[in-house]
């Protein structure tokens, strides 16, 4: 039930003829299959991924699979939405008609066509334009139109003649913004990686003056990280000082959007994984602006990227030292443990572990700020085996450092449940 209809128990009663018989929810897309049944067009197309070749209700094996669109019956369901507004029934928005084959097909040949006389650049740019339109809309489309060879064909017009492209053209904005929409499989990713060419382009394109570029250059070198498997090829592309500034300038840029934010962490996250070039990360000003955004910006799942990477970072001598001299880096810290979720809890804690080990002074900010508390708090709940380890190694650690009316002093202390050590 989409989440604006949850409280139906107060005495609405949804029309039985608007339900899907399939999921009993009510329908946002009805579309209408060969025996005349109506569905919605997600449920029916789940039923029909799963080799299903029969009507659900009927049982009549279906003489084809197209869906028909039942604009009668979604206008009616409207109607009937807007007429329980009061009850807090909301609208259904008019859902977006699915990619045509054909049409896909159609595009993709007019953005793969040779420039000339009879094809301008800006009408091959508006042809992927009008893909990344429909990429958008649902990941059905995504599906079609990738099928269809569209990232061979956006990866030879992104990387054409990398020498002489100019990064601002319409038609690498078009094609970059769209490739990073499909999924890319291992063999493509490794086809960019192993072609310093192509590498250098995409470096160059985190400088552009355009920052939807520059974004999506992120957001794909994150992509070609995670997709190849060889580490070789992972050195080639984080090898370079450029990329590490070009990645963190999208964090410390005081305009950046939620999505170039979300896209810069998930880089520097990608890159810092390359533990052989993580100094350049530390050189490059990662420790300052990670530290800065994570104590303002970031939602859950950035906040565990980026915490995660101020981990790996910690595992550098020179990267202690730098995130020991920023004055928020031990407080955050701590303030994070059991606050945000487990996997936070655990980066968090790897961090001041290390922190904490490379220096006496993060050991006394450690226990002003309250560690010790949020240590025994924490290997004492159903947090991970690896956080309660951390914990363990770090209340060691600062034995010498705890307040004389520490908690860990007093008799309540020896009454608890954490494990001796």
């Amino acid at each position: 039930m989409p989440g604006n209809l949850e409280p139906l128990d107060l005495g609405i009663q949804i029309p039985y003829h608007f339900r899907c018989p399939i999921s009993l929810d009510l329908m946002s897309d009805p579309v209408t299959i060969s025996t005349g049944q109506t569905y919605d067009r997600t449920s029916i197309d789940s039923w029909i991924a799963m080799g299903n070749t029969t009507c659900p209700v009927t049982r009549v094996a279906l003489s084809d699979f197209t869906l028909i669109p039942n604009h009668t019956l979604r206008r009616l369901i409207q109607e009937w939405c807007v007429a329980n507004r009061s009850n807090g029934v909301e609208r259904i928005p008019t859902p977006k008609q699915p990619a045509d084959p054909i049409s896909v097909r159609s595009l993709l040949s007019q953005a793969s066509a040779i420039t000339g006389t009879h094809v301008s650049v800006r009408s091959r740019a508006a042809a992927i334009r009008r893909l990344r339109g429909l990429a958008r809309d649902s990941e059905k489309n995504r599906v079609l139109i990738a099928g269809h060879n569209a990232r061979e064909i956006l990866v030879r017009i992104l990387f054409a003649d990398v020498e002489t492209t100019s990064s601002s053209s319409e038609l690498v904005s078009e094609s970059l913004a769209l490739l990073v929409l499909l999924h890319m499989t291992e063999t493509e990713c490794e086809a960019i990686a192993s072609d310093p060419g192509r590498v250098g382009f995409m470096t160059r394109l985190l400088f552009d003056s355009s920052i939807e570029i520059r974004v999506n250059a992120a957001a794909l070198i994150e992509m070609v990280l995670t997709g190849s498997k060889s580490m070789d090829l992972k050195l080639i592309i984080s090898g370079s000082d450029s990329i590490f500034e070009g990645v963190l300038d999208l964090l410390k840029n005081p305009i950046s959007s939620r999505r170039a934010l979300k896209i810069g962490i998930k880089a520097i996250f990608a890159l810092c994984l390359v533990k052989q070039t993580r100094h350049l990360a530390i050189s490059a000003g990662a420790p300052g602006i990670l530290i800065d955004r994570l104590a303002a910006d970031f939602d859950r799942c950035d906040t565990e990227r980026g915490l995660a990477t101020v981990e790996l970072l910690c595992r550098l001598p020179e990267g202690c030292a730098a995130f020991g001299e920023h004055a928020l880096t031990v407080p955050l810290m701590v303030k994070t443990i059991l606050r945000v979720s487990e996997r936070a809890t655990e980066y968090a804690a790897g961090a001041l572990l290390a922190l904490c080990t490379a220096e006496e002074r993060c050991r006394d900010e450690a226990a002003a700020a309250g560690l010790v508390t949020q240590l025994l708090l924490l290997v004492q709940s159903d947090c991970t085996e690896r956080a309660k380890r951390k914990a363990q190694m770090l209340l060691k650690l600062l034995r010498d450092s705890w307040p004389d009316d520490s908690t860990v002093n007093s008799d309540d202390f020896n009454r608890s449940e954490v494990a001796p050590f």
